[in-house]
């Protein structure tokens, strides 16, 4: 008791906690937009069940990994060298995480473009995709997401209480965008090909930080606000253009 009533009297706990919430939900965006495009896929009326589930998901799993940190913090010692570069756990799971999301982002891009793209060996000809498969992908990217997600946080703080309150906030917030943003990527097609874009730039930046590169997170949201900003500006052009059609 002490040493929460200790943490809620120290100002550098509450910048520490705002800071955190503020980068944990910037790095749930990346979270979000998958879990949006793939629920889309859905039948409508198993599409806010399957978010849910994969969103809760992200919670139990992230607070899991806030029981074991000693375990998620030894995930970024060296476990072999490749001509003179140690790769660790984390570099392992982020490098293919990466390239699962731009295997992703390709396929549905492909299928977005081609009018008739046809089967291929992950999708059978007449096979959708099924919620369990829907999740299964969802809780592969939250593995990859949380890990990430509890490396940053040990990053800037120490006190796992500050972790634990970030990490529900954080699910909170993407539990209540969850189905207005699913809905508005699902009502403007064009939105659905920059997230698709957006997928494949976070997943091009995994893989470089696997390896080893590391590129600062500001320049990468920057230019996905940017683009988000052009194609809103295009929606608001395309509408006015469409009520001018229709006087």
């Amino acid at each position: 008791m002490n040493y929460l009533q200790t943490l809620v009297s120290d100002p550098a706990a509450w910048v520490a906690l705002v800071t955190l919430i503020a980068m944990e939900v910037v790095l749930g965006i990346d979270n979000l937009i998958f879990i949006s495009i793939l629920t889309n896929k859905l039948p409508e009326k198993d599409r806010a069940r399957a978010r849910n589930i994969g969103i809760g998901a992200a919670l139990v799993m992230r607070l899991a990994l806030l029981g074991t940190i000693a375990f998620i913090v030894g995930l970024t010692a060296t476990v072999f060298t490749v001509f003179g570069k140690g790769f660790s756990w984390r570099d392992i799971i982020l490098i293919a995480g990466g390239l699962f999301l731009v295997w992703k982002a390709t396929k549905e891009i492909h299928h977005s473009v081609d009018p008739d793209p046809g089967p291929d060996v992950f999708t059978p000809q007449g096979v959708g995709l099924s919620v369990p498969a829907a999740i299964g992908q969802i809780l592969l990217l939250d593995l990859v997401f949380s890990i990430d997600s509890i490396i940053t946080a040990v990053g800037m703080t120490e006190h796992i209480p500050i972790m634990v309150v970030a990490v529900l906030v954080t699910v909170g917030v993407m539990l209540f965008a969850a189905t207005p943003l699913a809905n508005f990527i699902q009502a403007n097609p064009t939105i659905v090909m920059l997230a698709l874009g957006f997928l494949l730039l976070i997943g091009t930046t995994l893989i470089a930080e696997g390896f080893g590169a590391a590129i600062p997170k500001g320049y990468i949201y920057a230019a996905m606000a940017f683009s988000a900003l052009v194609e809103l500006l295009n929606m608001f052009s395309r509408r006015a253009r469409q009520r001018k059609a229709g006087q």
